[in-house]
């Protein structure tokens, strides 16, 4: 139910606060309506017993919309208002830097208000806040979470909760640590990121599930402002959707202009999504744009590629990851497409362990044959050779591409097989043409690859690294995740360029600068 007593409590406590930064220094706070609704629904909805009833609120929201001072205020109330005795009040962030932004603001915000300046001692010295009347204090936490068991919490304010390198500090600080408190409150605030397999998407993904009615928590309040996946990021309706305040605290003119900049300069589109439409995107800076490798997802006939010729790219990666064979069959007419089969492998043993610890459906996949597993711990490589064997059955493979610096012995075993085995490097020299080659094919819409969602997956994980010349590779170190498909696909299609019609493309043209 709703108490209008306790909202207006919190408002009006807020609203005594002052701004601090530009030309908003010292102008009262007067909270914006997106923010007057977020405080009058988290601590004016209450349970039977008149506590409140939400103790997580999650609020995702882009860049310069007020964040930080919402926050701060948040905090104070917690601290000074909330009527709770010895409450112990913390600010979290990916570090301590990060973590005492919100925390200076609120040290401006108590300095501007004489009510609250006679009543609180600064311990600058630890970052930390106390309000004397009922011995409370607001303090800033660094990320050591081994450190942080024992705390009493009545409140923490978790800022670019996206930012956490990992769940240790979120878990230590949510978990248990409020249980002495009546009414405790996680309030979580952070811009979108890049990790899909962080505690944040974890937070993210909660959140929308309850926006969207397919999970019930009535103790966790979501806001997600921001744009969907398949919204137009340069349409500026969206602009204003992802951004209560423009028009505000935003003017909308810096984000025209961010948004040009961003249209000329592609490593720039990622950024301007992330930071000013709030959109999660895989990283800073994206290769290969996924709608149209959506669009090449033409349905692949097997029965019809028998007999074919085809080209193989072979990533080992390591014995406890994921195994990658791509083929890639070169068109035989002009209005045909170079046609994809991925096929991959992980240990039966670490499957439902790397379900749990990567976020990745990897159990999803086998169950839908786009994934294999062999017995053990480890990639059994003989079950491997035994497939690819049992595959040249079926198509003409003429070569298979590897690493060089991959499994000898598996090498060796195949060619004993009657393969060909060409060692590939995974340099600018050898990885930049085919890499080109493969932006080229996709966005000309002539490959097909049947939509297979673990290549996607590694699709959407590739950084790549760009040399002085202008050559390209994949960067294994930055990208997200796992691109073992991806590189083997690249190795393939290279084979198969090679091949073609007895020449190569790349000697004909020269390389692409795309």
């Amino acid at each position: 139910m709703y108490d209008e007593e306790k909202a207006q409590r919190a408002i009006n406590f807020i609203n005594c606060l002052k701004h601090t930064k530009g030309q908003w220094k010292g102008v009262p706070f007067d909270l914006l309506p997106w923010q007057n609704k977020i405080i009058c629904d988290v601590f004016g909805t209450v349970k039977n017993n008149g506590y409140r009833q939400y103790n997580t609120a999650y609020v995702e929201i882009p860049k310069k919309n007020g964040k930080s001072e919402l926050a701060a205020g948040v905090a104070l109330y917690m601290t000074c208002g909330d009527g709770e005795w010895g409450a112990e009040v913390y600010g979290c962030a990916s570090d301590r830097q990060q973590a005492s932004i919100v925390f200076d603001v609120a040290v401006d915000m108590v300095d501007q208000c004489p009510a609250l300046k006679k009543r609180i001692k600064p311990i600058m010295s630890v970052k930390r806040l106390v309000y004397k009347p009922t011995n409370s204090f607001y303090q800033v936490l660094s990320a050591e979470a081994y450190t942080k068991h024992g705390l009493n919490v009545h409140a923490v304010v978790f800022d670019e909760l996206h930012a956490q390198p990992n769940r240790d500090l979120f878990d230590v600080m949510t978990k248990g640590s409020g249980d002495a408190r009546l009414q405790p409150l996680f309030f979580l605030i952070t811009t979108a990121g890049t990790d899909r397999n962080s505690i944040c998407y974890e937070q993210h993904q909660k959140a929308q599930d309850i926006i969207d009615g397919r999970k019930i928590d009535t103790t966790y309040y979501p806001v997600i402002y921001g744009i969907r996946d398949n919204d137009a990021w340069g349409d500026e309706k969206n602009w204003y959707k992802a951004n209560p305040s423009l028009g505000h605290t935003i003017g909308i003119e810096k984000v025209r202009n961010a948004y040009l900049s961003a249209k000329e300069n592609p490593a720039e589109e990622n950024i301007f999504r992330q930071l000013r439409l709030n959109q999660w995107v895989k990283q800073s800076t994206r290769w290969m744009p996924m709608d149209k490798w959506d669009e090449c997802a033409f349905k692949v006939n097997l029965e019809a590629l028998r007999g074919r010729e085809c080209y193989a790219g072979l990533d080992l990666s390591s014995t406890t990851d994921i195994t990658a064979f791509v083929l890639v069959f070169p068109p035989i007419t002009a209005d045909e497409k170079y046609i994809v089969l991925p096929y991959f492998w992980i240990p039966h043993d670490n499957l439902k362990l790397r379900v749990r610890r990567d976020h990745v459906p990897y159990d999803i996949w086998k169950q839908q044959g786009f994934i294999k597993t062999t017995e053990g711990n480890v990639i059994h490589y003989g079950y491997i050779e035994t497939f690819i064997e049992e595959l040249g059955t079926k198509y003409n493979i003429k070569e298979i591409a590897f690493d060089r610096w991959g499994a000898v012995q598996m090498v060796q075993n195949l060619e004993g097989m009657g393969f060909t085995v060409i060692p590939f490097g995974q340099g600018y020299k050898d990885m930049s043409p085919s890499s080109k080659e493969l932006m080229k094919l996709t966005l000309e819409k002539r490959i097909a690859h049947g939509g297979n969602p673990v290549l996607r997956w590694m699709m959407d994980n590739i950084y790549v690294k760009t040399d002085p010349a202008g050559n390209i590779k994949p960067d294994k170190e930055k990208s997200t995740e796992r691109i073992d498909g991806a590189v083997a696909l690249i190795m393939a299609l290279d084979r198969a360029i090679r091949n073609e019609n007895k020449g190569s493309v790349y000697d004909e043209r020269g390389i692409l600068v795309l």
